[in-house]
């Protein structure tokens, strides 16, 4: 399990006029062409205060530098569930 508290900071720092708190833990398995592309688990919280999103996904993993990153993902369209937001990521970083 991810630490929450670094999570939930991480969420704040991103969207400052919001509030987090934990709804649950959702194991996530990604796999694309038969290997698999990110196992983990995401954190889903909910948001007070946000003027779009009344949920979020995070989850921290560590990079091929070492360090840890964070990743959160407001649930808005197309993003409904942990799985969609993993799959957000993924494209995102794709893409870079």
């Amino acid at each position: 399990m991810s630490d929450l508290g670094t999570l939930r900071g991480a969420i704040i720092r991103l969207e400052p006029r919001d509030d987090a708190a934990h709804v649950s833990t959702v194991p996530v398995k990604e796999v694309f062409q038969g290997k698999t592309v990110w196992e983990g688990e995401v954190e889903v919280f909910r948001l007070t205060g946000h003027p779009k999103a009344e949920r979020c996904y995070a989850w921290a993993y560590q990079g091929d530098d070492g360090r840890t990153h964070y990743t959160v993902v407001l649930k808005l369209p197309p993003v409904k569930s942990p799985q969609d937001a993993v799959r957000a990521a993924i494209r995102a970083q794709v893409k870079k």
